[in-house]
């Protein structure tokens, strides 16, 4: 399902010149080590790996587009609501992990990034992620 959605909207976003796309991804395909990603590592429930499979392999799509001004926003590994502190860290293809060793974000401070990326571009044709 997330594929050919993903497939429909980079095809209807391809015939609107000017539309920027921005999609939520998931984590599962960002790197923990090394050419090594959440989904290798074995982090994932088996009842799960399929979600994030479909996540890693709609990334693929967006990576081979070169039409679609398109962002895709990976989370943390746990996304929870909590507090909007404005305090936290971006990258492109790392899970962020605190301190603590846990990849986490309030919804708050995820929908904040959002928001400032589509106001303030940074990430065009590519993937980003967040945490504290």
């Amino acid at each position: 399902m997330i594929v050919s959605a993903t497939k429909s909207l980079l095809d209807a976003f391809g015939r609107r010149p000017g539309l920027r796309l921005l999609a939520v991804g998931g984590a599962g395909s960002l790197e923990v080590a090394p050419g090594k990603t959440v989904i290798d590592a074995g982090m994932i429930p088996q009842e799960w790996i399929a979600i994030p499979i479909a996540h890693r392999d709609a990334l693929a799509l967006y990576r081979a587009n070169t039409v679609v001004p398109w962002t895709n926003f990976s989370p943390a590994a746990s996304i929870q609501p909590g507090q909007r502190t404005g305090k936290f860290r971006l990258d492109n293809e790392k899970l962020v992990v605190g301190a603590d060793g846990k990849s986490a974000i309030s919804c708050e401070d995820y929908a904040l990034a959002m928001i400032d990326e589509v106001e303030h571009p940074l990430h065009i044709r590519k993937r980003f992620t967040i945490g504290y």
